[in-house]
């Protein structure tokens, strides 16, 4: 068997997947609201690369219309809309081939019912696009990783050892897994996501990402009230004393604004590190808040060369996650299969 990496997020992509939101047991009042703000984020990706929206069947001509001509639109059965976490991790082997590793998927530890159709829409999506399926047994979201494509992955105990998702597995046996099947060499674990992040039990997409080899963004939120405030520093601690897989030190980008908004009668938090990196660009989702230019700023400087573009994401927040959490890269393949 070929072995495979998977390439990090700046890496040259053929596109972009999402999933149209249509649940309403989890939007309630705010559906509206949130399909215009995916219809949003579609657009801002497909500035960049093409876009891939799938919708259950009967939905697609809503998402046609909500995305408009610049968004691909396929129909396949759905649970949610959180492609970062039920669609697949795609790798690519030394010949730049490409395949899809198909973890399963739980909806977060069993919070959302059902979610039988997003543990299977990986294998209909690989088939889709005549992608070769490489399929693991372990529960994994992509929300919980960060990789930098050169043998290093970042993660969170709080998410990947929550007994929630693989309560049969050691910590040793999550990591054997994470390097079997993503083609790292080294795990790095962070204590804390965020705490008020109960929806994904704090995935890693929502506190750090990594920018460049070397280069990790991390959230550091300056306000001493902050609920995260003595947690990132935690991590920051973790990262500064260890080096990646080729062994360097890491360079950190802090983030120090955060961004709380009202929605629906209740306060959410929309977190600026949950963002998609796109062919030349930066997707970031923002509060429409005054914090929110310096923390496009601060990510910009991570990304020279980027162009770094906000989009609302309030409705998106209430429901649990931000930009990246409802997309998905797939690589560019140098040769292509199918």
């Amino acid at each position: 068997m070929a072995e495979y990496r998977m390439p990090a997020e700046w890496s040259a992509h053929e596109g972009c997947l999402m999933a149209w939101p249509t649940r309403p047991d989890l939007w309630g009042s705010v559906l509206p609201a949130v399909k215009e703000e995916y219809a949003d984020v579609a657009r801002a990706i497909a500035a960049f690369e093409p876009v891939t929206m799938v919708a259950p069947p009967g939905h697609a001509e809503d998402a046609r219309a909500h995305c408009g001509d610049t968004v691909t639109v396929i129909e396949l059965p759905l649970d949610d809309s959180w492609f970062r976490d039920s669609a697949p991790l795609f790798v690519l082997d030394a010949e730049g081939n490409r395949a899809g590793v198909d973890f399963r998927f739980n909806a977060w530890g069993g919070k959302h019912h059902p979610w039988d159709s997003d543990d299977r829409v990986s294998a209909l999506l690989l088939e889709h696009v005549g992608t070769p399926r490489i399929p693991s047994d372990m529960i994994l979201e992509g929300g919980a990783i960060t990789v930098d494509g050169e043998g290093t992955l970042i993660t969170t105990e709080q998410c990947l050892l929550h007994p929630n998702r693989n309560p049969g597995m050691s910590r040793e046996e999550i990591e054997a897994e994470l390097k079997a099947r993503l083609g790292v060499t080294k795990v790095i674990w962070l204590p804390y996501g965020g705490l008020l992040d109960t929806e994904t039990d704090g995935h890693v997409d929502g506190v750090a990402a990594f920018a460049a080899p070397g280069t990790v963004v991390i959230s550091l939120p300056e306000d001493p009230v902050h609920p995260d405030h003595a947690r990132m520093r935690a991590n920051r601690a973790v990262l500064e004393a260890v080096t990646d897989a080729r062994g360097r030190r890491l360079e950190l980008v802090e983030v120090p604004q955060t961004a709380f908004a009202d929605l629906a009668g209740g306060e959410i938090e929309v977190s600026y590190l949950n963002y998609y990196v796109a062919n030349g660009g930066v997707v970031v989702p923002v509060a429409g808040l005054p914090q929110d230019e310096e923390a496009l700023a601060v990510i910009a400087s991570a990304y020279p060369g980027r162009k770094v573009v906000g989009v609302r994401a309030l409705a998106i927040a209430f429901g649990g996650g931000g930009v990246h959490c409802i997309t998905q890269q797939v690589p560019a393949a140098r040769t292509t299969t199918g």
